[in-house]
């Protein structure tokens, strides 16, 4: 798995540079350091891109939960937690858990837990956030890892109001809009929903 995984992170760098004339890179250098230097540029300008919508718009479109989403994306982008559905079906899961629970436990007018410290009310709602997620993702076959830290910045009231469900949902929709640009620039078959059980982890070299 390690190796076709390995294959397709430099099928999708390459080919990205194929694309845009830069081929040479990947000639000079070791796959190790053409594959760091893509993580490097592709990751910081997919946040990038994010945070200046959230400047121009004065939005909460970028969430910490996003930087581990972007690197599975880009990192395994045909893996089922890679795939738009699973992205924004557990991010949406996660923000709605988060929400459910601070109302459970009548913290959603409450000062976060950065400003106001941890009691045992906002320990349930985080524990129960979690949980509920986890549960959700699995019963409804959407498993991804990041929506988890969604759940919890939610429930730690970092983002306790519905009204920023849909900012957060679009942070999250900019981001697989990009992952389906790069990776088809890549040549890579990211799917436009959902994963085909026919879709294998890697591609031939």
């Amino acid at each position: 798995m390690g190796v076709r995984n390995d294959r397709l992170r430099w099928q999708q760098a390459s080919g990205v540079l194929r694309t845009l004339h830069l081929e040479r890179l990947s000639r000079r250098y070791s796959h190790k350091t053409v594959l760091a230097g893509f993580n490097l540029i592709n990751g910081g300008l997919s946040i990038a891109l994010i945070s200046l919508v959230a400047l121009v718009t004065q939005q909460a479109f970028i969430f910490p939960s996003l930087g581990a989403t972007a690197f599975i994306l880009f990192h395994v982008p045909l893996a089922e937690p890679a795939s738009p559905r699973n992205t924004v079906c557990g991010h949406l899961v996660g923000a709605l858990t988060g929400l459910f629970s601070l109302y459970l436990f009548g913290l959603h007018n409450a000062p976060s837990a950065m400003a106001a410290g941890v009691d045992l009310a906002r320990v349930g709602a985080a524990a129960l956030s979690l949980g509920m997620t986890g549960c959700l993702m699995v019963l409804l076959r959407v498993p991804h890892p990041p929506a988890g830290a969604t759940a919890l910045i939610v429930s730690l009231g970092l983002m306790p109001h519905p009204a920023q469900l849909p900012v957060l949902m679009a942070g999250v929709f900019l981001l697989v809009a990009q992952a389906f640009v790069i990776n088809r620039l890549a040549g890579i078959p990211y799917p436009l929903w959902r994963r085909s059980s026919e879709l294998p982890l890697s591609v031939p070299s």
